[in-house]
């Protein structure tokens, strides 16, 4: 069994085809994160968080994997990572 936060998978969505990374983030009380791998800007960042809609800390490990971390109040605000947020598929038009 792998520990929670640590095993990740990075495929495309099967409705929009987005590259996105889906893992369980935490230790304790774990939550399933499926995160758009596009980088935000700091403006962006701020439009597109609600309150069900949270903003990962994308990190990549020396092996060229990623990993998501919270950005809640420790969070630096210097931090050298880019930034992500939850995924959600575009509208689509049905005709």
């Amino acid at each position: 069994m792998t520990r929670a936060g640590r095993a990740s998978d990075e495929h495309r969505c099967p409705s929009c085809r987005a590259r996105i990374l889906t893992q369980l983030v935490g230790r304790i009380a774990a939550l399933n994160v499926t995160a758009d791998l596009t980088p935000l800007s700091p403006a962006q960042q701020a439009e597109l968080r609600e309150p069900n809609r949270l903003i990962w800390c994308l990190v990549t490990t020396a092996l060229g994997t990623h990993r998501l971390r919270w950005t809640g109040r420790d969070h630096p605000d210097t931090c050298p990572h880019q930034h992500v947020t939850e995924h959600r598929c575009p509208p689509t038009t049905l005709f």
